[in-house]
């Protein structure tokens, strides 16, 4: 029989780096399916903000393919951008994309604050008091309003642009045998909208089996859809996870058999 997976459920190119790191931790890996993200066609709404992008003191952007769509936009529209912008990311990885695509600068919450969250952003001094400052919040369709409710609470005058939809899909029938089953090593999820999404297809057994999230809100949520052993990586980066994903993976308990799992 072949060796358990681990399986990552993060979408696109960054779950391939995902998948390489925790391969390099000697663990075997599958990709689990579970959400396609599609840019959105340009809005007159969309195209206005970036023709004044030089009108806003501050961008705010959410994740990294909101931050490859931004650059995908403003490389139309401005071949050498104004001087002036603040330029903040969640995450280290949206930063990264941001600083690799635009050459810019970026804030984004320090290593101290333990999450790449929109909490741990929010805790930013640049961030406390924006009285009468224009912000342009570059995020997916739906998603928290955490972000833009809490900088217009401190004054800012918010655009927010949904530049992106999540699509999600339901996984092959192989990978609802392995959810139904407890049929992998361990989980990894970093977003609430896949958990939410893949805990449908999970047994009890499943629900036993370390879960790999990135935050504690994610966490939370996980006990919540009756995930007994979340496990919170000291970030979202893919090494934070992998790292993660090792510690939870003992090679003792690796070969746990699946029928005990689901009599306990």
């Amino acid at each position: 029989m072949s060796a358990r997976p681990v399986l990552i459920s993060r979408p696109g190119a960054r779950g391939e780096v995902l998948a390489a790191a925790v391969a390099a931790a000697g663990l075997p890996v599958a990709r689990l399916e579970a959400m396609r993200l599609e840019p959105l066609p340009e809005t007159p709404v969309m195209r206005t903000a970036w023709l004044d992008i030089d009108h806003f003191h501050k961008v705010v952007v959410v994740s990294p393919f909101a931050a490859e769509c931004l650059a995908e936009a403003l490389d139309r529209y401005w071949p050498q951008l104004p001087v002036g912008l603040a330029f903040y990311a969640v995450g280290a990885a949206t930063a990264a994309t941001l600083h690799q695509r635009l050459g810019v600068r970026v804030r984004l919450p320090p290593p101290e604050a333990g999450e790449d969250t929109s909490e741990a952003l929010l805790r930013l001094a640049s961030l406390a008091s924006l009285h009468d400052q224009r912000v342009l919040l570059v995020a997916g369709e739906g998603g928290r309003a955490l972000l833009a409710d809490t900088l217009a609470s401190r004054g800012a005058r918010v655009t927010r642009l949904a530049v992106y939809r999540r699509l999600p899909l339901d996984p092959s029938p192989g990978m609802r045998q392995r959810l139904a089953r407890g049929d992998y090593r361990a989980l990894v999820v970093s977003s609430g909208e896949i958990l939410e999404h893949l805990a449908r297809w999970c047994g009890d057994a499943a629900l036993n089996q370390p879960l790999i999230v990135s935050s504690a809100r994610l966490a939370t949520l996980a006990g919540t859809l009756g995930f007994r052993a979340p496990v919170v990586a000291a970030g979202a980066t893919p090494d934070a996870l992998a790292a993660a994903v090792a510690d939870a993976c003992d090679p003792e308990d690796a070969d746990v058999d699946q029928d005990d799992l689901e009599k306990g």
